[in-house]
């Protein structure tokens, strides 16, 4: 009995008995509520027995007493873009934390645990999903209290959501770069369907630049991880009509396979054919040639997609359109 009681969990009034204050008190100075008049003695008593005992408020009761959870759940893709995604949690997570919220993300790559599985158990303030989900269970999560629902990448089917995070001025960047000294653009899009709701608006990116310079319309290629795939893009574009001399790639991987077919050819990046990435990874400043790549600010996005929810869950009027999209384009040897 002795051993089950050592182990119980601290409670509020366990905190009061060490500090010698009522339970009021300790609440009062745990969860830092104004208005107060208690001394800093009193406050400084009270801390020191919670950390003696090891004491944590519950999270449920803070839920109950905050009308909502402090947690935002996010939904990640299965999505081979694992630098990226990284990146990009590791800053949502400081930027929620900011607002005194915490960052929790699920992965629905099968086979994970159903999304509503989760979403029940955890009852989250905001269901932040970098992909899209059923409007079923968007609704499903309204009306179960979850206050914000957002697809940072908009709806291709259903009801339409447009995207918080547009793609397609990185594809207009890749072009803008390229279109400066090549008459002929191709686009190596990634032998990935999942990726499409990625790929096809910078395609569409590649497209309007294209079409604003006078330029061809892109030659699409799909080019996979593969040696023979690449190389068959790469022989693809060259016997173009006019030939395709610059490439802009989704990502940084699909370009690097564009840089290993050329050198498998006996050709040279720029000199053949110049290649442009998306992300920045670590491999792109050691291939060879060096990669030129445009780079997104996701520390501005994450700090971007933290306010939108914030926003939202304070009742104030939410912004509609896109989020603000740094990008720069880092030039190395590869254009």
């Amino acid at each position: 009995m002795r051993e089950a009681s050592e182990r119980r969990r601290a409670t509020s009034g366990d905190v009061a008995r060490e500090a010698g204050v009522s339970r009021a008190t300790v609440s009062y100075v745990l969860n830092d509520t104004p208005h107060q008049k208690i001394s800093e003695t009193t406050r400084r008593r009270v801390w020191e027995a919670a950390t003696r005992l090891g004491y944590a408020p519950s999270a449920a009761a803070r839920s109950l007493r905050k009308g909502r959870s402090d947690i935002v759940l996010g939904l990640l893709p299965d999505w081979p873009i694992e630098h990226v995604l990284g990146r990009l949690v590791q800053q949502l997570t400081g930027a929620f934390a900011e607002h005194g919220l915490t960052f929790l993300v699920h992965s629905t790559a099968q086979p994970a645990r159903p999304v509503r599985e989760i979403w029940k158990a955890l009852t989250p303030a905001a269901v932040l999903a970098l992909d899209e989900f059923p409007e079923s269970e968007a609704d499903a999560m309204r009306s179960a209290g979850i206050d914000v629902v957002m697809a940072v990448h908009g709806s291709r089917r259903g009801p339409s959501r447009p995207p918080l995070v547009p793609e397609e001025p990185i594809g207009a960047a890749q072009a803008a770069h390229l279109s400066a000294s090549h008459v002929r653009l191709g686009y190596a899009f990634p032998d990935l369907p999942g990726l499409d709701v990625l790929a096809r608006p910078r395609l569409d990116g590649v497209r309007t630049v294209c079409a604003e310079r006078g330029l061809p319309e892109p030659d699409v290629r799909v080019v996979s991880f593969d040696p023979e795939g690449a190389v068959a893009a790469v022989k693809a574009w060259r016997a173009a009509d006019p030939p395709v001399t610059g490439i802009c790639a989704f990502n940084d991987a699909v370009a690097l396979a564009v840089l290993v077919a050329l050198r498998s050819q006996g050709l040279r990046a720029p000199a053949d054919m110049a290649v442009i990435g998306v992300d920045d990874t670590p491999a792109a400043a050691l291939a060879q040639p060096p990669l030129t790549t445009v780079i997104r600010d996701t520390d501005v996005l994450a700090r971007g997609l933290a306010r939108r929810v914030m926003d939202a869950l304070g009742g104030g009027r939410t912004p509609v359109g896109p989020l603000r999209d740094s990008l720069r384009v880092l030039v190395r040897a590869s254009t």
